[in-house]
């Protein structure tokens, strides 16, 4: 039987800054308040003619770059994100054409900020079927283009990234253990973008309750990480690092408690990156990967919630 192990990490964000402080310019608001509410003190913003597509293929070099991979090795391109360079044709296309791989599927996903993980699972699929030997996985945004910047509820959060994962065929018995997602469409309306090709013509702005998707949030996500747990038989004690979506900082320190999680076992770079959607759980492991802390053999355990509502959890081991 094969297993997927993960055999490199890459990650990438756009030179610019905006500091909460840069806000104060757009909205009525203040370090204080955004950082006592999110924990976010900072984001980073792509330039106008900085779009997702380039932010993938900079996290990807990223990965081949520091793991010695040829891009020719790779038989499959997907890439989790909401804010795609074009309504078509897909952005994983434009990753495979600039890394000149011919003859591979290479295709979008979008699960709003549980894509990542919707990704990992589709991911894993493939290679335990035997199609696939070696999958890049990417999850890329540039949120920034779609934030209502006078919306002080929502343009507070959103930063612009792209991290990734090469998800390698292995006889070890190690990457993903296993993996949970879900969805429930009740709740669209909590977390959504006000436009569509369908729908209006227009790219449309993002529109959140925020109530709601905390009040969802830390429950689904500790439920759906410990049904993961279950089922590779392993419990909290045995994970390593907690590494959830990073949306806001209160939301990873509820959940992290509920599951009994301390916080110095659980990753949060939303101070740093703010949320960025599809993109923060790869650019969270990739940071921690760059920094030392990921250890051969650790448990990871993530989970992801976004609009839809969507979320789910995977355990991995390192």
């Amino acid at each position: 039987m094969s297993f997927s192990e993960i055999t490199a990490y890459g990650y990438y964000l756009p030179q610019k800054l905006l500091k909460n402080e840069d806000l104060k310019k757009f909205v009525d608001t203040s370090d204080e308040w955004i950082f006592s509410r999110t924990g976010i003190k900072q984001r980073h913003i792509a330039e106008k003619k900085e779009f997702t597509s380039h932010l993938a293929i900079k996290a990807s070099e990223d990965a081949f770059n520091s793991f010695n991979i040829d891009p020719k090795e790779i038989d499959c391109i997907i890439i989790a994100t909401t804010t795609p360079d074009n309504t078509f044709p897909s952005t994983a296309t434009k990753v495979q054409n600039y890394f000149k791989i011919s003859n591979i599927p290479s295709f979008d996903i979008q699960a709003v900020c549980s894509g990542f993980i919707y990704g990992i699972q589709i991911a894993d699929s493939f290679i335990k079927s035997g199609k696939y030997n070696k999958i890049l996985l990417v999850g890329a945004e540039t949120l920034s283009k779609i934030i209502d910047w006078k919306d002080r509820r929502t343009c507070v959060l959103f930063g612009d990234g792209a991290g990734c994962l090469v998800i390698s065929s292995s006889q070890k018995k190690k990457g993903i253990l296993a993996s949970k997602i879900y969805s429930d469409g009740k709740w669209i309306d909590s977390l959504y973008a006000d436009g569509g090709p369908s729908l209006n013509q227009k790219v449309g702005k993002i529109r959140m309750v925020g109530q709601d998707i905390f009040k969802h949030a830390v429950k689904k996500l500790s439920e759906s990480t410990e049904q993961a747990l279950s089922q590779c038989n392993l419990s909290v004690k045995d994970i390593s690092w907690f590494i959830p979506h990073q949306a806001n900082q209160r939301i990873i320190l509820s959940t992290a408690k509920k599951l009994g999680i301390s916080e110095a076992k659980t990753i949060s770079t939303v101070k740093f990156h703010a949320n960025t959607s599809a993109a923060s759980i790869p650019l969270a492991m990739a940071s921690a990967h760059k920094s030392g802390k990921l250890k051969k053999n650790d448990i990871l355990a993530l989970c992801a919630i976004g609009g839809g509502l969507t979320w789910g959890s995977c355990i991995l081991k390192v």
